[in-house]
């Protein structure tokens, strides 16, 4: 299995609770040196909680299954002071 494959397993664990909040991820690309870079869908690109769903729930799923993988970034991260940041509406 490559390790793209791999990666989209790994995220496929964790899918159904992204798009419980109107929210996706999908795999930009996998670097040489085993960095994943993601790009946050729907909801979860404009969440100011994003940050911490990709620290302790992607990448630790991604990293758990895929020990070739060294680091998990997103591409299009919303920083949690973004005053355009919108909370999912059923958490906010």
């Amino acid at each position: 299995m490559s390790l793209i494959d791999q990666v989209e397993r790994a995220l496929d664990t964790i899918r159904p609770y992204l798009e419980t909040d109107g929210g996706n991820v999908s795999v930009e690309e996998i670097s040489p040196e085993g960095v994943v870079k993601l790009r946050l869908l729907g909801a979860c690109g404009s969440c100011p909680m994003s940050i911490m769903t990709l620290k302790a729930g992607i990448e630790e799923a991604i990293k758990k299954a895929v020990p070739e993988i060294t680091a998990v970034e997103a591409v299009n991260l919303t920083a949690m002071d973004d005053p355009n940041a919108v909370l999912p509406a059923n958490i906010g």
